[in-house]
């Protein structure tokens, strides 16, 4: 009966010391998307590398403790009764609904993490740098220090510069994917931070979803950090219409909007649902000042309405 004892303590000792975070992946989307998942090379896999998520649906997995990696969603996705199949962005090539350790083809926005990293700390963002497909959030739940909530919940594929568009208008390439050239791709002599500079495109990016990756030395205003933190993944968050491009546009919510329709203006608003205003009030109270990147106008809608 000791040793029995003994034996299920080391076990419970190795589960707590093998799993660390859990991400809880939420699909607001008004159609089914097929998250991702793939583990960055020496990272121990997730257990779980894609899976479909229907409409108002939502899904947890437990991360390996130090586990690095990303998520994104594919859309567009046909499957048949074996699960063989392929999609129309985000598709990771596997012909599966498991991606089975391959990646996204571009465009795709993605949600990159690195747990337990230097002190300990989590670190995470969202990245457009490879295009982007659809809105994603990510939010921090229960962690210590800053933990403050990332994503691009613009609908950027409405905004999307024809040169970037894809041909059904349901993503939008960087330019890095679009032209292929050194300078965009930050390779060859441009593949460091002083020579490496915004594009007029990523500038496009990062107007629109300031806290997002928009090209490959954008560290200082996308890259956030928590310790002990669990995570929610939303993919068309509700302050957005969520609906690909190939529809027809939802009616805008009450109220005011900037022009870049962008997430971050939303909050500056003052977006009326109550969804939005837990989100509004998570980012503004942790947020820090640097980072926060408005328009005069919504700075001075931001001061009217306190």
């Amino acid at each position: 009966m000791t040793q029995f004892l003994l034996l299920l303590l080391l076990l419970l000792l190795c589960t707590e010391r093998v799993l660390s975070s859990t991400f809880t992946i939420v699909n607001e989307c008004d159609y089914t998307v097929w998250p991702g998942v793939l583990s960055n090379a020496g990272s121990d896999p997730m257990g779980c590398t894609g899976f479909v998520l229907n409409a108002g649906e939502t899904r947890t997995l437990k991360a390996p403790s130090g586990w690095a990696g990303r998520f994104w969603a594919r859309a567009g996705c046909t499957f048949d009764g074996s699960g063989r199949g392929n999609c129309t962005t985000g598709d990771c090539g596997s012909n599966q609904i498991e991606c089975n350790g391959a990646g996204a083809t571009p465009p795709a926005t993605l949600a990159e993490f690195k747990l337990d990293g230097d002190d300990g700390k989590d670190f995470y963002d969202v990245s457009l740098v490879d295009g982007y497909n659809m809105p994603v959030l990510v939010v921090a739940n229960g962690g210590t220090g800053v933990c403050a909530a990332t994503g691009c919940a613009a609908d950027l594929n409405r905004q999307c510069p024809n040169e970037l568009k894809l041909a059904a208008g349901d993503g939008c390439r960087s330019a890095c994917e679009a032209f292929g050239t050194p300078k965009y791709c930050c390779s060859g002599e441009f593949a460091n931070p002083n020579t490496c500079q915004p594009s007029v495109y990523s500038e496009m990016f990062k107007s629109a979803c300031p806290r997002s990756y928009s090209y490959a030395y954008d560290d200082a205003t996308s890259t956030f950090t928590c310790s002990g933190a669990d995570y929610t993944i939303t993919f068309c968050p509700d302050s957005v219409p969520s609906q690909p491009s190939t529809k027809a546009p939802s009616p805008k919510k009450k109220g005011v909007f900037l022009q870049d329709d962008s997430w971050l203006a939303s909050l500056a608003i003052g977006d009326a649902s109550p969804k939005m205003m837990k989100w509004r009030n998570h980012f503004l109270r942790q947020a820090a000042p640097t980072v926060i990147t408005v328009s005069f106008s919504a700075l001075l809608l931001l001061r009217l309405e306190n």
